[in-house]
């Protein structure tokens, strides 16, 4: 049985990280960067080669340092490369930049029904098949010159190993590219005779080839490559590796990704940014989505401090109450985020902020008809009081935390350690105690009647329009 710890690149898109995970499940070594995105004409792309370069540096650092023999990935969502021979013929998007209005109407005229993909109309390049319909309007033979069109993990699981493939956790999510009820790519693929550029599927955590490491002493080391993975569904798949079953995990990062297998998709709301991501065996799950971790950023103004109970009880008891949305997309959007109520600066605006992601999560949790028990993953753990305030805001629910906040990653470990046939982890969650905090639960109604307010004016605003 292979002994040696596993390479994990978890590739985000503010930071990229790599772990080394021992056979016995712990992190022995990791390194930390941040991706290059830079401005190449008039779009904004990756700087795929000092990633590359820095992947390739870290890989053989920790193989020499570790024995490592095995590299997995797990990449965020909604990017895209397009590959021919062993080259980009373009390079890859940056998925926050809108299309020209005349394109995006052309384009989004031709997104599949919600009812196929269960993938909601969202800006941006959140729909990746979005960005692929908006290159292809920029040059009508690009696409047509790629061998292959992959999804961001697949692009370094073919960087490393030269092997193109498919994975559906990845397609599955929110692309306009699958159909999760017929198993299958959608209407819009084959309305762009897209199928053929389509790799064959390998399931997350397969071996799909070899990389060669050179040494510094000159050395050529051969580790094993596994297919990568979409990184909240890598979350998914660790909570239920470690023994969880009726939950809903909610995914912590730059989005809060709030999976619910119990929901059926008939309570999905596209409007809501509610959407069916697919586990890495092909079964549509229920989800709701907004970017908590980008709007805590913006409505806290940059805040990496602890936040005390003190000042959270503060901006309660000053009813300073922050309001959707800071970021696009998210179950209310088309809003400015702001606060409202006596100005706060410092700690007590990051609890205004800190409330919000919490309410926002309450709010997500109810539209997804969560009751079962809740499992937060992720960078919101360090924050402390978040879980302890949704905890306090949900009664009804036990909310377990992992003490390991890299669930993605962790979830990627997992899918290699079950192709060799290994499964090292423990489940270490503990359960979070509520927050007890003066005036919270009025604070929470008082908060959902101005989003009610907010989402009715909207309403209200589109029946005008509609008139």
């Amino acid at each position: 049985m292979n002994q040696s710890p596993i390479a994990v690149f978890d590739l985000g898109k503010t930071n990229s990280k790599l772990f080394v995970v021992s056979t016995e499940g712990h992190v022995i070594d990791e390194a930390r960067t941040r991706p290059i995105w830079h401005e190449q004409a008039d779009l904004r792309v990756l700087d795929d080669a000092a990633l590359f370069g820095w992947m390739k540096d870290e890989l053989a650092r920790v193989v020499a340092a570790h024995g490592v023999e095995r590299i997995m990935f797990s990449g965020h969502g909604c990017t895209f490369a397009l590959v021919a021979g062993d080259r980009l013929v373009h390079a890859i998007l940056d998925y926050e930049q809108e299309p020209p209005v005349d394109i995006a109407a052309r384009i989004d005229a031709m997104a599949p029904e919600f009812a196929e993909t269960f993938s909601p109309p969202l800006p941006l390049g959140f729909n990746y098949g979005r960005h692929l319909l908006w290159l292809n309007e920029r040059d009508s033979d690009l696409i047509g010159k790629a061998d292959a069109i992959l999804a961001y993990p697949q692009f370094w699981s073919w960087k490393f190993s030269g092997r193109t493939v498919s994975e559906v956790s990845y397609l599955g999510c929110h692309s306009n590219l699958w159909a999760p009820l017929q198993d299958d790519f959608s209407s819009l693929v084959e309305r762009m005779d897209w199928r053929g550029r389509m790799p064959e599927f390998a399931r997350a955590g397969d071996v799909i080839g070899m990389h060669a490491v050179t040494l510094e002493d000159g050395r050529s080391v051969e580790v094993a490559v596994h297919n990568g993975v979409h990184d909240s569904n890598a979350a998914l798949y660790f909570y239920r590796s470690l023994g969880f079953t009726d939950f809903t995990l909610v995914s912590t990062g730059t989005w809060v990704i709030i999976f619910n297998p119990a929901s059926p998709l008939e309570r999905l709301d596209a409007a809501r940014d509610m959407l069916a991501n697919v586990t890495v065996d092909h079964q549509p799950v229920a989800t709701i989505r907004f970017m908590g971790g980008r709007e805590y950023d913006v409505a806290s103004d940059g805040w990496v401090k602890p936040i005390s109970p003190q000042a959270v009880a503060a901006v309660i008891a000053k009813r300073v109450f922050a309001l959707p949305s800071f970021a696009p997309g998210g179950p209310i959007s088309g809003h400015e985020g702001r606060l409202i109520g006596p100005a706060v600066e410092g700690e007590e605006r990051a609890a205004a902020a800190l409330l919000y992601v919490a309410l926002m999560t309450d709010l997500s949790l109810d539209l997804i008809g969560s009751d079962n028990a809740i499992v937060i993953d992720g960078g919101l753990v360090k924050t402390g009081l978040y879980a302890s305030v949704l905890s306090a805001l949900r009664p009804g629910q036990t909310v377990h935390t992992s003490a390991n906040p890299e669930g993605s990653a962790f979830g990627a470990a997992a899918l290699v350690f079950e192709a060799i046939g290994r499964n090292p982890f423990v489940n270490d969650c503990a359960v979070a105690d509520p927050a007890t905090i003066p005036g919270l639960d009025e604070y929470r109604h008082e908060w959902r009647r101005h989003v009610d307010a907010m989402t009715t004016d909207k309403r209200n605003k589109r029946k005008e329009m509609r008139a």
